[in-house]
């Protein structure tokens, strides 16, 4: 199995390198990449091209968010879609979490967590899935119940992040193909912000039982990952 290689950008520099010798010293992992500011952060980006790039939220001439914004566009007229990005940061506050969702993150963790956790969060992201931290599964859940009157706000204001309803044609999918109760239980754990190996704990069941659960509601709801899973089955009353 290859190793995951990984690009920090992280202005603090005890931070980083604590971050560096954690994740190294950890077998399947490999850092290719440092940068101290998100300038420097966006070249690597490019040219290093590495699985999952860690971003501080809170870089000195950019911050991680607007940083994320450009990199997912240069993905998008380049065709290099296989970076992932993982937000690392210690402000779950609901404009800067809402933000993030918006600038096309892909996963979002919280500094105070264990390194053992940050090395599953890189994992999960690297595979595939969107790994949400309970804090901000919260806030997310929080603004959705709100309804999110931000959306009519004028167009000079900051953009936060717009999540509409189902799709007619996903509204569709799922008359044709409806979760099953199980599947609705699994949602429930994702949204929580559980990993496969925890819903699998919770629910006893396998994680590869987990994994076709996930895999069955990714396909009805017609997302792409987990953390759009979540947001439909949120805005669409899914999960309450």
């Amino acid at each position: 199995m290859s190793e995951i290689s990984i690009l920090l950008i992280e202005d603090h520099d005890l931070t980083r390198m604590g971050l560096r010798a954690a994740l190294q010293s950890h077998s399947g992992l490999k850092v290719i990449g440092e940068a101290a500011n998100a300038t420097q952060g966006l070249k690597l980006l490019e040219t290093a091209k590495p699985d999952v790039a860690v971003v501080d939220i809170g870089l000195p001439d950019m911050d991680g968010i607007e940083l994320t914004r450009k990199f997912k566009r240069y993905q998008a007229e380049t065709g290099q879609s296989t970076t992932k990005i993982l937000i690392l940061t210690m402000d779950h506050t609901e404009d800067a979490v809402l933000a993030a969702f918006a600038a096309g993150a892909d996963s979002y963790y919280m500094k105070e967590t264990s390194i053992s956790k940050l090395t599953e969060a890189i994992q999960a992201t690297h595979g595939g899935n969107s790994w949400i931290d309970p804090a901000i599964a919260n806030v997310v859940l929080q603004k959705m119940r709100q309804g999110f009157p931000g959306e009519t706000q004028s167009s000079d204001k900051p953009k936060t992040v717009k999540i509409e309803a189902l799709a007619t044609e996903y509204e569709q999918v799922l008359e044709t193909y409806p979760l099953t109760q199980r599947e609705l239980e699994i949602l429930e754990l994702i949204v929580a912000g559980c990993s496969n190996g925890q819903i699998a704990e919770k629910l006893y069941i396998t994680v590869g039982t987990v994994k076709t659960h996930v895999r069955n509601i990714l396909n009805k709801l017609c997302a792409d990952d987990r953390t759009q899973a979540a947001v439909r089955a949120l805005r669409s009353g899914l999960v309450a």
